[in-house]
């Protein structure tokens, strides 16, 4: 019965704790929908630069597998990115039929500072105590990395 019920408060505290992050995430979107209509970028165009690189380049299929859409979804996303000189598609090398998607210098250079603004703290997390922050930090390093991200 006490495992049972430890369980249960853990289940209790980490749904609660989820929905702090989430309402957290969803507070502070005015500052990424900033940092996006400053690069004229949509939600998806920056899902995009973030999942791509400049040199192994992506199948469109894997491309829409990854962002969780259609094939026509991901293709309408890689044109606008294309159109603004941020990413090309390029002949596989081991299958001409296919086309890889891969990001411009141009779109690696706007990844960057889209990145480097977008990681920039919003002030609810700067006025929190030192202390504070290095337990939010050792917490969420557990947490670890989306794959794919």
């Amino acid at each position: 019965m006490g495992a049972r019920r430890t369980t249960t408060r853990k289940a209790t505290l980490a749904a609660e704790v989820w929905q702090r992050l989430f309402d957290f995430i969803i507070e502070t979107r005015r500052h990424r929908e900033q940092v996006l209509s400053r690069y004229e970028l949509t939600p998806n165009d920056s899902r995009a630069l973030f999942t791509l690189d400049a040199t192994e380049g992506r199948t469109m299929r894997s491309l829409a597998e990854l962002w969780g859409c259609d094939a026509s979804n991901a293709t309408w996303i890689v044109d606008r990115l294309e159109k603004r000189g941020l990413a090309e598609r390029r002949a596989h090398p081991g299958d001409r039929r296919v086309k890889l998607v891969a990001l411009t210098p141009a779109g690696v250079k706007t990844r960057a500072e889209l990145m480097e603004e977008m990681y920039r703290p919003p002030p609810e997390l700067l006025e929190l105590e030192r202390s504070e922050l290095e337990a939010l930090s050792n917490a969420t390093r557990k947490l670890g990395r989306p794959k794919g991200g």
